[in-house]
């Protein structure tokens, strides 16, 4: 009977000592921007992505039917070089506007850092 106990702590301790194990808990994966940001290759797609054209055809600003993206957003909704100042950026960045993955966020401020080039 004493045998048969030691083999039972024997077994049971590791099993209790290492049942209780946790894995952290995993990080968010995103994705890392481009070192230059294209308008027509990164932030185009945002908006075609997103159907952005659905509610802002050409009668509501900005005007992202395709081909007049640009010439609606500089430099009456973008300050080339300072997201803050955007009103791009901030209507993005607000809680109550269409959701954007922060990935994309992210694009639209660094195109606007590097200077809202139409490339």
């Amino acid at each position: 009977m004493k045998k048969l106990l030691n083999i039972v702590l024997v077994i049971s301790i590791p099993l209790v000592m290492f049942s209780c194990y946790y894995d952290e808990f995993p990080e968010e994966i995103v994705e890392e921007t481009p070192e230059i940001v294209y308008f027509s290759q990164n932030i185009i797609p945002i908006f075609t992505d997103n159907n952005c054209v659905e509610c802002h055809p050409s009668l509501r600003q900005p005007d992202f039917r395709p081909g007049n993206e640009y010439n609606s957003l500089v430099p009456a909704f973008v300050t080339p070089g300072n997201p803050t100042d955007s009103r791009l950026y901030e209507m993005l960045n607000d809680n109550n506007h269409r959701s954007l993955t922060t990935t994309e966020l992210n694009l639209i401020e660094k195109w606007i850092e590097q200077g809202a080039e139409n490339n």
